[in-house]
């Protein structure tokens, strides 16, 4: 009996251990610069299956998410940003996405804060 117990709390123990998060809560910084960036940011990331929350903080460049970690993991967000124009730390955007971008939205060459503007 206490075999089998032992072997029921140690496979309970490497269960837990290895199970991934439900909502896991992250940040992740991400360029852009206005309320524009904001809402393409943010359905971009809500577009990757197990997002559950996204919100773009425009003075920070800090996208706080809530997301499924067995569904998802965070370098699909990335690369859903990038795909839209919006460089991470790990991954650039190609010149072709970031030239989609309105002309506004250009955070490479121009490091002015356009929130105010729309």
């Amino acid at each position: 009996m206490k075999k089998l117990f032992l072997v029921l709390v140690l496979a309970l123990t490497t269960t837990l251990a290895f199970a991934q998060d439900k909502n896991k809560k992250m940040t992740m910084e991400v360029d852009g610069k206005c309320d524009m960036c904001k809402a393409r940011i943010e359905k971009a990331a809500l577009g990757v299956k197990g997002v559950k929350y996204a919100y773009w903080d425009i003075p920070t460049h800090q996208l706080s998410l809530i997301l499924d970690e067995r569904k998802t993991d965070p370098m699909q967000v990335k690369t859903a940003l990038v795909a839209v124009g919006h460089d991470t730390k790990e991954l650039k955007a190609t010149e072709e996405a970031y030239n989609a971008v309105h002309p506004c939205c250009k955070y490479r060459d121009d490091a002015t804060d356009d929130s105010e503007k729309h």
